[in-house]
């Protein structure tokens, strides 16, 4: 079921309060292991960008920006069009797109690999297909869209490492796909979670995605108030 506006009730809270084992955020695993295979740090500031989908984009976003290292977040789609790359058209779950989020890291900051660490730990469940909880249809799938080779590497190994140590109870689905395009959404949409945080959505689904990245990751945290 989109998550459209008109499913943002406080009538949707209590239906998501109530049947919260449904997965509306992911189980934060403190013990998921770093990928065997990573980056190292750059010698050198600069900046490098990484894209991930996992459910809706407000939540992914609000958990990437608290991160030390990350430079900038942008939530959009990737998968589809330039053409069909809006909410309305995202939502009829025909585009192709996923909602995804852009982040713009420095590599001498933080490694390709510890993202893909929070990512997984965090940010939502991999082994759900097309849904994150309540939120289904293909827009909501999990996906790495890898920007380059080396990105690539490192997600495919990591994904392998996670299911051979069978961190998850069921196998990962994220699919690892290439960067074709990163289309921005619409500027309502962009640091949601920040500016709504009294919203039930934000409340039940989201807040405890950062307060998980909070707990899991506290050398990594940082608080965020806008750009």
């Amino acid at each position: 079921m989109p998550h459209f506006y008109t499913l943002r009730s406080t009538l949707l809270a209590v239906l998501l309060a109530s049947t919260f084992s449904i997965g509306c955020h992911a189980v934060t695993r403190t013990t998921i292991p770093a990928p065997a295979s990573d980056a190292q740090l750059a010698a050198k500031p600069g900046k490098q960008t990484a894209v991930f989908a996992g459910g809706c984009f407000w939540g992914t976003q609000s958990v990437f920006e608290r991160v030390k290292g990350v430079l900038d977040t942008t939530a959009g789609y990737s998968g589809g069009s330039a053409a069909t790359a809006t909410y309305g058209q995202v939502g009829q779950e025909d585009t192709g797109h996923a909602e995804s989020v852009k982040v713009v890291y420095d590599p001498s900051k933080i490694t390709y690999g510890k993202l893909l660490q929070i990512f997984f730990a965090v940010v939502h469940d991999p082994t759900q297909l097309n849904r994150q909880g309540p939120d289904v249809g293909t827009s909501y799938r999990s996906v790495i869209f890898y920007a380059n080779e080396d990105q690539h590497k490192i997600a495919a190994a990591y994904i392998a490492q996670l299911d051979a140590a069978k961190v998850f109870p069921s196998p990962i689905v994220t699919q690892v796909a290439p960067l074709k395009g990163f289309y921005d959404a619409e500027s309502y949409h962009q640091d949601y979670a920040l500016h709504n945080p009294d919203n039930p959505y934000i409340l039940v689904c989201d807040k405890p995605k950062i307060d998980a990245l909070k707990q899991a990751f506290p050398e990594l945290f940082k608080e965020y108030r806008g750009k």
